[in-house]
């Protein structure tokens, strides 16, 4: 799963959202290294539909300008807890092994 897809669907976590409140979100979690144009958040939110991921949950006009919701599924919920799952145990296996700042002592370190 890439880095804009993961970072949509963590952005649907807390519940409904309109497109621009999506690319927001994202750009926040992510600390402004994904940053999303509309025509590439609609794209991304097709492509989740379409595998189940996420769903349309209405649409509104607001200050004459139509806002599309959209929700997390069960099925997207899924998905993004296993990436998470996969991220954590790939990040484990550098953690474990070498001394980063903020992480502690080198576990991997050989002594001479």
């Amino acid at each position: 799963m890439g880095g804009p897809r993961y970072f949509v669907l963590a952005a649907l976590l807390d519940g409904r959202r309109h497109g621009y409140a999506i690319i927001k979100q994202v750009e926040d979690l992510s600390g402004g290294q994904v940053r999303l144009a509309a025509g590439t958040l609609y794209a991304l939110l097709d492509r989740l539909a379409a595998d189940g991921h996420v769903e349309s949950d209405g649409a509104e006009v607001v200050n004459g300008r139509a806002r599309r919701y959209y929700v997390l599924t069960e099925r997207g919920s899924a998905a993004l807890r296993q990436e998470a799952v996969r991220m954590a145990a790939a990040a484990r296996v550098v953690t474990e092994r070498v001394t980063l700042p903020g992480l502690g002592q080198d576990a991997g370190a050989e002594t001479a």
